[in-house]
């Protein structure tokens, strides 16, 4: 049986279909998040990191972003 690979970065679009925003919004949001986490453009936003700063479980947001 195959396992699905799974991420630890999340994305715009994921950000989308949890929070419910537009594209821009949800951008702006990664963007402040990686702003408070003192990371630069080019760095990832790891799902565990999300889920901590925007409060929401791990185990709800796993099942949301899911492909």
């Amino acid at each position: 049986m195959k396992t699905e690979p799974k991420r630890i970065c999340i994305y715009v679009r994921d950000v989308q279909v949890v929070t419910g925003k537009s594209y821009r919004a949800s951008h702006r949001l990664l963007d402040s998040y990686r702003a408070r986490l003192k990371k630069s453009r080019e760095e990832f936003i790891t799902v565990k990191e999300f889920s901590a700063l925007a409060g929401i479980a791990i185990e709800d947001l796993v099942a949301m972003i899911r492909d």
